[in-house]
């Protein structure tokens, strides 16, 4: 029987960026559901979104709308078990395309208790400058 997996990002979510733009265009924008906002990083690499679960989970699949053109084409997945002491671990690199529609990366598992902390770290953007527009971040899976 195949298993249901469901959104982990949650209200309860803490989500910390390494830059943004300006207010209009901040972090609230990755998972507030509306396709007409987004986050937009400050010029620079690399740029990186950290989540903190509020229990342990199990990610199976990421989610991402980038607007094309300011794409974050190589991104390392790292995860910590807990957010008092990360102790980072890469996952995983993605390389999502220079398109602004959603794409969905299956992730690699995790240990059988989850984990707490997983960070994006985008080293390389199909802008010049470096910058990252995301309109979608989802992240799905189980809880252990």
């Amino acid at each position: 029987m195949e298993e249901l997996y469901r959104p982990l990002v949650t209200s309860d979510t803490r989500i910390k960026v390494s830059s943004t733009l300006d207010k209009t265009v901040g972090k609230k924008n990755l998972t507030d559901g509306n396709p007409e906002t987004c986050w937009t990083s400050q010029q620079g690499l690399p740029q990186i979104i950290q989540l903190v679960f509020p229990e342990r989970v199990r990610p199976i699949r990421l989610i991402l709308t980038f607007q094309g053109g300011f794409v974050g084409t190589h991104c390392s997945i790292d995860t910590a078990i807990f957010p008092e002491d990360p102790s980072w671990s890469t996952l995983t690199h993605i390389h999502p395309e220079d398109v602004n529609r959603r794409q969905v990366f299956l992730l690699p598992e995790v240990a059988a208790g989850g984990i707490q902390c997983l960070k994006l770290r985008f080293e390389k953007s199909s802008d010049f400058f470096g910058r990252i527009i995301l309109y979608e971040l989802q992240v799905e899976g189980l809880t252990p």
